[in-house]
């Protein structure tokens, strides 16, 4: 379901009823919705008039047919309930046995099909159960008198659960339908907001904007915002710290909850790049063969004493997240510095050994993106016959005309002049639009897969 009036009001049900309930990103197909119907064990669905014909089609891709239980939130479909009709039907009186639910959220699937990720129910009311947002929401202090901003699909794991937590101390989130850098400023000027929570990509479009637009909008009511979802490259955070001044803090966390690190703009300011030091649990920085690595070193981040959860339905993965200390990964890999502040370097699976050289694309990444004339870039690899694989960008550039091979050049040339060469990619194409979530988080495979066919199909 897409952001509109329905859906805190279906999540708090679910909440407060002691259920699991799973949120589709509306982006899927029938057949990808259907799978994470099946693999949840939904007993429920429910839909929304722009989701017509994905409830319509799911039928088609589930073998055991759908649940029983259809509701359409604001349409009418054969075989479907109308929202309308079932809560005229309910009584407002308080619910005697309220039990704490859990949103059962599942990945983004950048690496493969989503894995809906499980922690057990509480089993005990929501006023008395505790919320793992907690630390988070008290660092940037969030309280019943906050306004918050949710611009992003509520779908994704942050925005619905910052949204509800906020709600849940009293205070109001305020709530785009989609993501526009304009009326995201606008928002803050009219709803006088307090707090919000931002992906990188979104402070990319916001600074892209002419500055008599940035201008015009008064966002003097922030008190502090946060990021995260996706590196942040750090030319672009010191630039909404100028416009926003030091409240532009940032976290580190995953759906998993394994761990969690936080950083004030003050103290990032002081240590550029770094994404905090730990809030929840305590990360390691482990090499290839599980040996712990000193400050400085890069390898694979683990947390210790994080939330536990498993993979819905697939014990392997789970396992395989954790080492013989029983402290886990999602797979990110960084390093500690001596301070103990971390640093995140890239995705593991993101990794390109050319040569026989292991490089990091983040960095490319990063220096692409602050360039004046690109609004978005990937940098991934691709097969190579003498090097097994060779560094290529995608980019996506503020102004259609300038996708050209001259400009590919220039980029090229502008790129080995502030990075080592090895790092820079040999070659660079355009794309209208770079694969992303809405929360920022970037398909890599989709790309890989796009540019080894056209290697295949020379």
């Amino acid at each position: 379901m897409e952001n509109n009036e329905h859906l805190h009001a279906l999540m708090w049900a679910a909440r407060r009823a002691g259920l699991y309930y799973a949120l589709i990103n509306t982006h899927l197909t029938a057949a990808e919705a259907a799978y994470i119907v099946a693999d949840s064990g939904a007993t429920a669905v429910i839909g929304s008039r722009a989701l017509r014909q994905v409830c319509d089609e799911l039928a088609q891709h589930l073998r055991n047919g759908l649940p029983e239980l259809r509701i359409l939130a604001d349409d009418q479909l054969e075989g479907w309930l109308r929202y309308p009709d079932c809560v005229a039907d309910q009584p407002d009186t308080p619910i005697a046995d309220e039990r704490e639910g859990d949103l059962l959220q599942y990945s983004s699937g950048t690496t493969g099909r989503p894995k809906g990720i499980r922690r057990e129910l509480p089993h005990l009311p929501p006023a008395e159960a505790p919320n793992i947002l907690t630390p988070l929401l008290n660092a940037v202090g969030i309280d019943d008198q906050s306004v918050y901003l949710s611009p992003a699909p509520l779908y994704h794991t942050a925005p619905s659960f910052w949204s509800m937590s906020v709600q849940a101390l009293g205070g109001t989130t305020v709530v785009m339908e989609k993501f526009d850098a304009e009326q995201a400023l606008d928002a803050i000027q009219r709803h006088q907001i307090t707090h919000g929570q931002f992906v990188p990509t979104m402070f990319v479009r916001m600074l892209r904007l002419p500055d008599s637009v940035r201008n015009s909008y008064d966002v003097s009511s922030l008190q502090r915002v946060v990021h995260a979802a996706a590196p942040c490259p750090v030319a672009i955070k010191h630039q909404m710290i100028q416009w926003w001044g030091p409240i532009v803090d940032e976290y580190y966390a995953s759906s998993e909850a394994v761990g969690a690190s936080f950083i004030r703009a003050q103290d990032w300011l002081a240590h550029p790049g770094s994404v905090g030091k730990p809030l929840v649990g305590a990360p390691h920085i482990l090499d290839e063969n599980g040996n712990e690595l000193p400050p400085g070193h890069t390898g694979e981040i683990y947390y210790e004493g994080g939330h536990p959860f498993t993979y819905l339905n697939d014990e392997a993965k789970t396992v395989a997240a954790r080492d013989a200390h029983g402290w886990v990964t999602v797979g990110d890999v960084g390093y500690l510095d001596d301070d103990g502040y971390l640093y995140l370097t890239d995705r593991r699976h993101h990794m390109i050994i050319s040569g026989g050289v292991n490089i990091y694309p983040q960095e490319a990444e990063d220096m692409l993106i602050t360039h004046p004339r690109v609004l978005d870039a990937a940098v991934f690899g691709i097969p190579d016959e003498s090097m097994g694989q060779s560094v290529k960008a995608a980019v996506q550039t503020v102004d259609a005309s300038d996708a050209t091979d001259e400009f590919a050049q220039e980029l090229l040339a502008w790129l080995r002049e502030r990075l080592a060469h090895f790092k820079c990619p040999r070659s660079i194409s355009f794309e209208v639009q770079l694969p992303r979530s809405d929360t920022g988080k970037l398909y890599k495979h989709e790309l890989v897969k796009k540019y080894s066919q056209r290697l295949v199909g020379r």
